[in-house]
């Protein structure tokens, strides 16, 4: 089983906001692309968006970019940290997608 000690599962949302952000964005286009890449299951509003920034940003998994005097808009990018809980996190839900179908019987597609 793949264990963490630094961090538990990623909730869904998180896991949305830290995909959407490696390509540089800013708020309301992480609420779009979450939405998107879910089929629209997906809706973040914007107090848990910021309050799941200020989150990632205090751990070191996102980072606020400089976009430039006078912006109102904060741009944030996934840091190298933040690549990694992802690639964990992609590690444990491998597992139970493939505990899951082989317990049910049902093959990898």
């Amino acid at each position: 089983m793949v264990q963490n000690q630094e961090h538990g599962p990623l909730t869904e949302t998180v896991f949305y906001v830290m995909l959407a952000l490696h390509e540089p964005m800013h708020g309301y286009g992480i609420m779009q692309r979450a939405s998107e890449m879910s089929g629209g299951r997906v809706t973040i509003g914007p107090g848990t968006l910021y309050g799941a920034l200020t989150t990632l940003v205090e751990k070191g998994w996102i980072a606020p970019l400089d976009v430039g005097v006078g912006d109102r808009k904060k741009v944030y990018l996934i840091t190298e940290a933040g690549r990694a809980v992802v690639r964990a996190e992609l590690t444990r839900l491998k597992e139970l997608l493939d505990s899951g179908r082989r317990i049910t019987g049902r093959e990898s597609r």
